[in-house]
């Protein structure tokens, strides 16, 4: 949009998910809830000046002279499908003609051919049809002529919109998508275990796009590791929590190379990296129930690694006995995980280069036995391992 068509907007159209406005009342109205509180607390955090947000039954309309700018931070709320920007006015017909015409002016260049699309909710005067027919009309008469435009209703260069409920009326030419899913918030808190490579970022993303918020938990492997690796996941963490605008910003790092250690020097080699996780469970549970988190949430995917064959995932969820283990890569391809990664904007940190753990294996078990685990793991102090993990445990804000 041109700078100048900034000045003319006043309102932004904002559209929930549609599994929202589908709920019964008393639910869609504690989601509703939820989501103007994080649409208040996106708006205060960036800056985003707004008079009120007013409420309608699968919408909500924000009177605000930054239109343009609220509607790019908001596209970025879970449960909220799209946002357009727009001019606000009466349902009189020939005030929206007006206001649609004021916007034509500014959006439509010399040459384009354009389209005009209502929606009305509630009794009027006229139809949908009738509000398209006379607008689309009205604009050839103003521009028509001098700026060589034309009707395409199948593929216009500009589409116009006109929302009408009740006694107001919203023109618009912009519509950005927004995340989708559910506000966030509306669903209990997940521990996630957090790498600092795609998967688990992605993962951590899309169970809070459910409306889990996520309290990302980062495993220290120094000195199988360095700093790099760390850097990484701090940083990504970072990316990720801009998408959770009035929650928590931590991450709990865990210094987890002691146990490392014990395990290489105690444990079948070729099982290094399932007893690793095994451990990096445990340990998150521990969080998760101090927390008051309700599940533990992994970037997992089948096949991905040595350790994520279906055998292999069966013998790690079997160390978590108290929650359950959230697995919303498991059919991914690595391209579709990385699709994701960079729409979020975590692809370029996660692909930095950062130094590979010593610990692994060159031969990794594929298919290892939980009962040849387990035995293995007899040579450990399982409970002093979690416990002094625990203890080394600090809280980084991002």
């Amino acid at each position: 949009m041109e700078a100048d068509v900034k000045n003319v907007l006043g309102s932004v159209i904002i559209r929930f998910g549609g599994e929202i406005w589908i709920k019964k009342t008393w639910t869609r109205k504690l989601y509703e809830g939820r989501l103007v509180k994080n649409i208040k607390n996106v708006l205060k955090h960036y800056d985003v000046p707004y008079d009120k947000i007013v409420r309608r039954h699968s919408r909500l309309f924000l009177r605000t002279d930054s239109a343009m700018q609220a509607s790019l931070e908001l596209a970025r709320i879970f449960g909220i499908s799209s946002v357009s920007p727009s001019l606000e006015t009466s349902s009189k017909l020939e005030k929206i003609i007006d206001r649609s015409v004021v916007l034509a002016g500014h959006v439509l260049k010399i040459g384009n051919s354009f389209a005009v699309k209502c929606r009305r909710v509630g009794k009027h005067s006229y139809s949908s049809a009738d509000v398209c027919k006379v607008i689309g009309q009205r604009i050839l008469d103003e521009f028509g002529e001098k700026m060589n435009l034309r009707v395409d209703l199948n593929n216009p260069d500009v589409g116009l919109g006109v929302e009408v409920r009740n006694d107001e009326a919203f023109v618009y030419s912009d519509t950005f998508d927004g995340v989708g899913g559910m506000p966030l918030g509306t669903q209990p808190r997940v521990v996630g275990l957090l790498s600092g490579g795609t998967d688990s970022a992605v993962a951590c993303w899309m169970i809070m796009k459910r409306g889990c918020p996520v309290a990302p938990v980062y495993f220290d492997n120094t000195p199988f590791t360095d700093e790099t690796t760390t850097g990484r996941a701090l940083n990504v963490a970072g990316v990720l929590l801009d998408w959770a605008v009035g929650f928590p910003r931590n991450v709990y790092v865990v210094q987890h190379g002691e146990n490392l250690k014990r395990i290489i020097e105690n444990c079948s080699k070729k099982l290094t990296c399932l007893f690793c996780k095994r451990m990096m469970y445990r340990i998150a549970e521990r969080v998760a129930e101090m927390k008051g988190a309700e599940g533990i949430v992994t970037g997992e995917a089948i096949g991905e690694q040595a350790s994520q064959t279906i055998t292999n995932l069966k013998v790690l969820s079997n160390a978590v006995k108290k929650y359950p283990i959230h697995r919303p890569l498991l059919g991914f391809d690595k391209s579709e995980t990385e699709a994701i990664a960079r729409r979020i904007g975590t692809y370029k940190i996660s692909s930095r280069k950062a130094k590979g753990c010593k610990a692994v294996p060159s031969k990794p078990a594929t298919k290892a036995k939980l009962e040849e685990v387990e035995e293995s793991e007899e040579n450990l102090n399982i409970k002093e391992m979690i416990e002094r993990s625990i203890e080394s445990l600090k809280v980084v804000k991002v």
